[in-house]
């Protein structure tokens, strides 16, 4: 065989192999027929304060469009919806705290996903109910017991973890500790029988809210029974003071009360008995 013909021969070799390899290197489309926007959760199921983590993929970019998402309760009531910008590599993804005052229903959840047009959309579900994270999982969440009292708050949180609340019976507050991995928020209930803020007239006040030491601004929904804060705070937040008009620890101003009432009763027993309470000599 001549060299030409060699070099003729290697060169075809070499060129079907490239072309028959292309079809072993083939990535499957991970988009099904008429498939245009998919999206997934990282599990299957959460708890009352746990972090949803929601991500997806487009099958084709449209300029200035954005992904448009619902979160949808069991009962039927949107608890979520956001608007994501879609990446240049055709993804978008999300990170939202599962509880609070809308999450009443427990059971199937539903992410919707809309890309413009109706016809770009898609869904997925997830259960939630489960224990969550927190000091004390359970059917409603994580909770937390109120220091020197018998009262145990409901919450969620991101960004961070819950370490105590402690009650501040002369500054009429509450003193949450708390530990942060990043900036994050913080949803408590927060029963009026505890903590409330009531004006001169009677009627219902502001909280002021404290992190270390600083004003900041929190949402808040109330009943008649509960008043339910979120509060965002920065990584490296160590503390969050919930100032009302009054506050109700089990020991303090009730525990003196107590006591006054004791010693006028013995005062007045000890009268009536001719007894006397101090040492004769």
């Amino acid at each position: 065989m001549s060299t030409h013909l060699k070099a003729f021969t290697l060169f075809a070799i070499l060129i079907a192999s490239i072309g028959g390899g292309s079809a072993f290197a083939q990535i499957p489309d991970k988009f099904g027929p008429g498939e245009s926007v998919i999206v997934t959760t990282d599990k299957e199921s959460y708890g009352n304060g746990d972090v949803i983590v929601i991500s997806g993929e487009v099958s084709a970019l449209y300029s200035g469009t954005p992904i448009t998402l619902r979160v949808i309760a069991a009962n039927g009531n949107v608890v979520g919806i956001e608007q994501l910008d879609v990446s240049a590599d055709k993804t978008f993804g999300i990170e939202l705290s599962s509880g609070g005052p809308l999450w009443k229903s427990t059971g199937e959840y539903t992410v919707y996903v809309q890309y413009g047009s109706p016809n770009r959309s898609t869904e997925i579900t997830f259960q939630f109910g489960g224990p969550g994270g927190g000091s004390t999982g359970g059917p409603s969440g994580p909770t937390i017991g109120v220091d020197r009292t018998s009262f145990v708050l409901s919450y969620s949180i991101t960004g961070g973890n819950v370490l105590s609340v402690t009650p501040d019976d002369e500054a009429n507050s509450l003193i949450i500790g708390i530990s942060t991995t990043s900036d994050g928020e913080l949803t408590i209930t927060l029963p009026r029988d505890l903590i409330d803020a009531i004006g001169p007239d009677g009627s219902e006040d502001t909280f002021f809210v404290l992190i270390d030491g600083e004003e900041v601004d929190f949402d808040e929904t109330t009943t008649s029974t509960d008043r339910t804060l979120t509060i965002p705070f920065p990584d490296g937040a160590e503390e969050i003071e919930i100032i009302g008009s009054f506050v109700i620890p089990e020991f303090g101003t009730i525990a003196a009360l107590v006591l006054a009432i004791a010693i006028i009763s013995i005062i007045a027993v000890s009268s009536k008995t001719k007894l006397s309470i101090l040492p004769k000599y």
